[in-house]
């Protein structure tokens, strides 16, 4: 048996470049289509993007599903959240019940939850929850490491394995969500060890926070760098230290999407950190991300500016559990049925001569 160690390098290993000869031919197609050059915007960008993912010009993304990552973080004791850390226990069990924003919205738009829980502070009593506990919670990240780094690896495979679970369900799109009391905090510790950013930049209010709040959530950020001295070069040292099992998983989460070559969807700060967190252990990561909404929190831009992504849309969404997902998956669909259903102009039977002035321009010739 291959130790956790061994098991992510082949995970990492396994993941190929976008597929070029796919990508440039549905190119091909956009541009045949009626319709003027680049019309469509982004619907056009996600089509290609889902071409270098699976291959093939014509996909769809039938099978949705959001996966979600419960865990409790020990730096709540610091004062820098304004729920109580028992809100992470409820609000699992109701996203198995469609009770949550982002439950509702899956079961609005017909994806499949997978709730998994690894690291939530109570026993949890619904069989609908995938157990998969490595501890009752981290550590306090002021006081010492969040983790060991076995515990982080550990997370991160059963990110990959729920995403692997998934993918066998007939899911062909991920959206990746979480549910924890404090992991915005964590976040902001996690990218500013990776970003060398200023924490006081990187951290925001999370659920609302008081002015007072507010600055004992940039201190605990602060101290656990000091503390720890995560190592930007190595992210599982960075996880293990000042991460939380939910960030973990989520980047494995990202980094089996990868593998499998389906369309992973970024939520808010909390998934794009972990999202730059896998693009980090593999940058051939990047190619399969699909960002959702722009969240409001300092530390989100600053994700997306080093991932070298621009969200799809912004609601002034700040719920987090992979709330954006849903609405995401729509888009793509969107993207699937106007490469798939709409006609070229030649099926048309429009002459699209009156184009080739605009090509031009556009190629530069």
């Amino acid at each position: 048996m291959m130790s956790d160690e061994a098991s992510l390098r082949a995970l990492i290993d396994s993941i190929g470049p976008l597929n070029e000869g796919a990508m440039e031919a549905a190119r091909r197609r956009e541009a045949a289509l009626a319709k003027p050059p680049g019309s469509l915007g982004r619907l056009e960008e996600l089509a290609i993007q889902l071409a270098g993912m699976t291959g093939r010009v014509i996909n769809s993304v039938g099978g949705k599903a959001l996966l979600v990552f419960c865990a409790d973080n020990g730096v709540v004791e610091e004062g820098v959240a304004s729920a109580p850390q028992s809100v992470t226990a409820a609000q699992a069990v109701n996203l198995t019940r469609g009770r949550t924003g982002a439950s509702a919205l899956a079961r609005k738009f017909g994806v499949r939850m997978y709730v998994c829980d690894v690291g939530v502070n109570a026993e949890l009593d619904c069989g609908d929850i995938i157990d998969r506990k490595i501890a009752p919670g981290t550590g306090n990240i002021t006081r010492g490491p969040a983790m060991d780094r076995g515990s982080a690896l550990a997370a991160i495979l059963t990110g990959a394995e729920t995403a692997r679970m998934a993918v066998r369900d007939g899911a062909e799109v991920l959206g990746v969500g979480e549910m924890g009391i404090g992991n915005t905090t964590t976040s902001a510790a996690v990218l500013a060890a990776l970003t060398g950013r200023d924490p006081a930049t990187l951290t925001g209010r999370g659920g609302g926070l008081t002015d007072e709040g507010y600055r004992r959530k940039v201190r605990a950020v602060e101290t656990a760098l000091r503390v720890n001295s995560p190592d930007p070069g190595d992210v599982l040292d960075v996880l293990s230290k000042v991460g939380g099992f939910d960030i973990c998983a989520m980047t494995g989460a990202f980094l089996g999407a990868a593998a499998l070559r389906v369309p992973a969807v970024v939520d808010g700060l909390i998934s794009a950190a972990a999202a730059l967190c896998a693009v980090r252990l593999c940058p051939l990561a990047a190619g399969y991300l699909v960002p959702s909404h722009a969240s409001p929190e300092p530390g989100y831009g600053a994700a997306m500016a080093e991932l070298g992504l621009r969200p799809l849309f912004d609601l002034g969404m700040r719920l987090g559990e992979g709330s954006g997902c849903p609405i995401a998956m729509m888009m793509l669909e969107a993207a699937c049925a106007v490469m798939r259903d709409m006609a070229t102009f030649q099926e048309a039977g429009i002459d699209d001569e009156y184009l080739d002035p605009i090509r031009r321009m556009e190629s530069g010739s």
